[in-house]
């Protein structure tokens, strides 16, 4: 019995075909987007990628010393060597496409206006129970609400971008409703 050839590929599939879609959707989306970021974010990034890079002649040698010992296949210092170069790799094209699309922001050089922006450092009390808190909005790498830095795509900051002191800002998180008042913006 002669069959006729299959006009599809046995691999292809909707779901197949959604994710390449989604895949070309964000590649493109990730190269076109600009990535805020503070002075001192940019600066941390690059200090981060100095130090990968200057890792990377150690992390070889420690691949070709493994080599020695023998057999690859059960080689366990072989595979912890290559795993550790396969992550500083992937870490040093992440921070280059962050540092190649960064639109970096120095707040010091651009006029107070008395409204929220990216870069400015925010005093809040939250209505609530009248707790004090100083925020400053920064870029998604330099994000640290231990240390009071917050990021812009956070929903505090998007219900702050563009308010002014003396507003009050509602916004949802995920414990709720919250709502602050803005009590000053500075430029620091």
């Amino acid at each position: 019995i002669r069959r006729p050839p299959r006009s599809t590929p046995l691999y292809s599939s909707a779901a197949s075909d959604v994710y390449k879609r989604q895949s070309r959707y964000t590649l493109k989306r990730s190269m076109e987007e600009r990535e805020p970021m503070t002075v001192q974010g940019e600066l941390l990034l690059k200090k981060e990628l100095e130090t990968l890079l200057s890792e990377r002649p150690k992390i070889s040698k420690e691949i070709a010393a493994a080599r020695e010992f023998g057999d690859l296949k059960e080689n366990a210092e072989y595979h912890a060597a290559k795993e550790q170069q396969g992550l500083a790799e992937a870490r040093i094209r992440e921070i280059e496409s962050k540092l190649s699309r960064a639109q970096v922001i120095d707040i010091m050089s651009i006029p107070p206006s008395g409204k929220v922006i990216f870069g400015t450092t925010i005093k809040l009390v939250k209505l609530t129970d009248e707790l004090e808190v100083e925020y400053k909005i920064v870029g998604e790498d330099e994000a640290d609400v231990q240390t009071g830095k917050i990021s812009y795509s956070s929903p505090l900051s998007r219900a702050l971008i563009s308010k002014e002191e003396g507003e009050i800002v509602k916004f949802e998180s995920p414990s709720g409703i919250q709502e602050y008042e803005i009590i000053s913006v500075k430029h620091k």
